[in-house]
Parts: structure tokens; sequence; C-alpha cells
């Protein structure tokens, strides 16, 4: 089985971890064909056979290699395949698409926080569920200046999902099917 592991919080707000070495901590937990997808923590790695608690397998790993809390989301080359299909919007090159990988149900409360951040009508920007994923549309330049990205900060969202620039998501699609 293939598969990513989209962690959080790497490489931000000083935060760094070296690629590498995230990669040789899964080798470790027993990961094969272990590599990085830029430096933001995208992990693409196979399996031989399906180990049970998965994430929490290689979140100790990475705990116990760098002495940080670490957080991951795993998705599978399908899985991958049918977020990319699932975006709600037609790319622009004046806007920035999210995908927001997160614990089950959790898309629901971020789409009720996008609600309440960013009143009907008052911002170009927009957000989408589809296929269990949140979607969020923003213009280029304002990323961290909107009333939504600010509620993404917030302490109690910390462990609950990890957002990726939908061309990042690509890449890693085409580096799993090469």
């Amino acid at each position: 089985m293939l598969y990513c592991a989209f962690l959080r919080g790497i490489n931000v707000n000083g935060r760094t971890l070296k690629m590498a070495e995230v990669c040789e901590a899964f080798r470790s937990a027993g990961m094969e064909q272990t590599s990085s997808v830029l430096a933001t923590g995208n992990i693409i790695f196979r399996i031989k056979e399906d180990i049970p608690r998965l994430c929490e397998v290689l979140e100790t790993a990475l705990n116990e290699n760098f002495q940080t809390e670490s957080k991951l989301f795993i998705k599978s080359t399908n899985e991958i395949r049918s977020m990319l299909d699932a975006v709600p919007y037609i790319p622009d090159p004046d806007w920035h698409i999210y995908i927001f990988i997160c614990d089950a149900g959790f898309e629901q409360v971020l789409a009720e926080e996008f609600k309440t951040a960013v009143p009907s009508g008052l911002s170009d920007e927009s957000a989408a569920v589809k296929g269990g994923y949140f979607y969020w549309r923003v213009r280029k330049g304002s990323t961290l200046d909107t009333p939504f990205s600010k509620i993404l900060g917030n302490r109690r969202f910390k462990e609950k999902f990890t957002s990726r620039n939908i061309g990042t998501v690509e890449k890693v699609y085409k580096k799993m099917i090469e």
C-alpha cells in the first residue's frame, strides 16, 4: 500500500524538521520507499501489510526522534485522487485553493467557523465541503489577512487539521503515481 502522511505545523513558526530525517524516522518505524514532497511535511511511503493504528505508530516515531508533539493525517493514493476530483473551484492564477485534511467530521466545524468569520456577501473568499474535505478559496496575497485565517490559528484547532495548497496536493499525487 502506498500512502502520504501530511504532517501538521512543519517548517512554520520556528518548528523546522529536515525532511530527510523525517523520512529516516518513517523507515525506522517500518515504512519503505519513503520520500518527501517539498519541505512542508508531505511524506510518501509504502507498507507491505496493513499496520493497526498506523497514524499512532508514525506520530510516536516522530515524537521520539524529534522530541516534539507531531500530528499527521494519512491518505492513500486513491483518497488523494478523490480529494483532487472533489475540488469545487476552477483554478485561477489570482486565487489560492486550499484543501483541509482533518479528522472525520471536522470539515463541518470548519464550514461553520467560515460562515461565522465571513458573513455571506462580505468577502470574495469562499469555502465549501465536498467529499469529506473542506476547501477554501482565497485571493492570493491575502491568505494570512482574512478573518477566517485568524481562526485557523486558534489553539483549540491545533490537532484537528492540516491544510495544503491544491498545487502541493497535485505534486504529491503526481509523485505517488510515477
